[in-house]
């Protein structure tokens, strides 16, 4: 499949891998180590077809076997694939495009499979510029936040990297709730992802200290 110039490129049903505290930002790259069953299956369909599946978190309600899902999920591409000799598969998903979630359709596969709108987020693929929200003041607040975790990132490599990977990057890595990740997600633009990052990281470093907690929590 070749990259996607627009929305309507990209497949119409998706198959999706509901995983909370996931995000898969597009040109996110996202490894994972597969084992379960269904979602072994998922991976051969997936590999025999687009190569595309979604990853999208949960939301209270449903089955605890079958929970409801976030509203908007991230698609990505297989873009590597290793069989380990115990029987799991270890894949990369390069993130794509997010996509709103339409009807989930009747289980005839063992995992679930949701109608796509990629339409609100054709933006994602293109490359996004964050020139409109200052790295310094980024970097500084995520510095207090690292600090007060005793973590610790390469500043060079932060300092130098495109905007938009250092801002998918860290909203990927960094251990925020699934709230806060569903936000940074769900944030339409690159520079309001990196704004959205911002605040939660201060908001979060002001909770350690007694002041404002979350209102993501």
């Amino acid at each position: 499949m070749q990259d996607a110039l627009d929305p309507a490129d990209l497949p119409g049903v998706i198959p999706v891998f509901p995983l909370d505290t996931v995000l898969l930002p597009p040109r996110g790259l996202l490894p994972l180590n597969i084992f379960e069953p269904r979602y072994l299956n998922m991976i051969d369909d997936a590999m025999a077809s687009d190569r595309m599946i979604g990853m999208v978190q949960t939301k209270r309600g449903g089955d605890p076997e079958r929970p409801a899902l976030a509203d908007v999920g991230g698609a990505g591409r297989i873009t590597s694939f290793a069989e380990t000799q115990d029987g799991r598969y270890l894949v990369t998903l390069t993130g794509v495009c997010r996509f709103r979630l339409g009807e989930e359709l009747p289980a005839l596969t063992p995992y679930r499979r949701v109608r796509a709108d990629f339409t609100p987020f054709a933006c994602d693929l293109s490359l996004q510029e964050g020139s409109r929200f200052d790295r310094a003041v980024l970097l500084e607040t995520l510095k207090r936040y690292l600090n007060g975790r005793n973590m610790d990132i390469d500043w060079a490599a932060a300092a130098e990297a495109p905007m938009e990977a250092l801002v998918n990057s860290l909203s990927m890595a960094l251990p925020l709730s699934a709230p806060e990740k569903q936000a940074l997600l769900e944030a339409v633009t690159l520079a309001e992802r990196a704004e959205t990052l911002n605040i939660l990281l201060k908001i979060d470093t002001a909770g350690e200290d007694g002041d404002t907690p979350s209102a993501l929590q």
